[in-house]
């Protein structure tokens, strides 16, 4: 049995990803919370953004946390087309959860269809990026675990939403979003604990690519993009302020 280390860097990288998945979250909760008091396509437009957020956010955390990840015996690569597939699939899934609740009448039902469909996203992607490793080995899973990582998915995905739909003020998402970003490093690793690797040694070359010629730029570029959409919302008016806008512009008219 290879010894797995999910923190060769130390700190580092689960601060980072934990960091990643805060920011994700946070930035998907404001955006659910703009959608939810607009309209026609402003509505669509954040759901969207909101979808994008937090499916990049959750990718970002889960690849950063990887960055961390060895196994004696054998390097590591991965798989780019599965790779891309896990960060399109996070993408698409959240999208749909998102756009459940964005647009569901019954917000009770939508909020159960809208958790279960983001939970299980969230989980596929993380399955989905673990099945991109090549390694000389075996992997393996313990489902005890692989089923409590889902169910945790699960769970945090509700909560995220159900948060977006009742929590208003920017301190209550602040501290939504931290609670949400445990509740999916606390997926990912405990997904990470239900592998064990099977080392094979061998001296033939790995397909795919390595962490640094792939993971870790397409984690900075990514991480850009949250960070600029973030300034993005931050300088957006809400429809709270478009409508003072409008209303104080109205007497002004009218005195004219």
């Amino acid at each position: 049995m290879g010894h797995l280390d999910h923190a060769t860097f130390g700190w580092l990288t689960p601060v980072l990803s934990y960091a990643m998945a805060c920011i994700g979250s946070a930035l998907g909760l404001c955006c659910t919370v703009r959608a939810l008091g607009a309209e026609g396509r402003s509505r669509r437009n954040w759901l969207v953004t909101a979808a994008s957020a937090i499916g990049t956010g959750i990718w970002t955390m889960h690849f950063v946390a990887m960055l961390g990840f060895g196994v004696t015996g054998t390097e590591i690569h991965y798989n780019v087309p599965l790779t891309m597939l896990s960060l399109l699939g996070a993408v698409v899934v959240v999208g749909a959860g998102v756009f459940a609740v964005g647009y569901g009448r019954d917000r009770g039902r939508a909020l159960a269809i809208g958790g279960l469909t983001t939970g299980l996203g969230v989980a596929s992607m993380h399955y989905i990026g673990m099945a991109a490793l090549r390694m000389h080995g075996e992997v393996r899973y313990d489902p005890v675990l692989v089923g409590l990582s889902v169910v945790i998915a699960v769970i945090a995905a509700t909560a995220a939403l159900w948060a977006g739909l009742n929590i208003k003020s920017p301190l209550a998402v602040a501290g939504a979003s931290l609670v949400m970003g445990g509740a999916v490093s606390s997926m990912h690793y405990t997904g990470m604990l239900a592998v064990s690797v099977r080392v094979t040694p061998s001296g033939a070359a790995l397909p795919g690519a390595t962490t640094m010629q792939f993971i870790f730029p397409l984690a900075v570029g990514l991480g850009s993009y949250l960070f600029l959409t973030c300034a993005f919302v931050a300088l957006s008016p809400t429809e709270g302020e478009r409508e003072a806008s409008v209303s104080a512009q109205r007497p002004a008219e009218t005195a004219v």
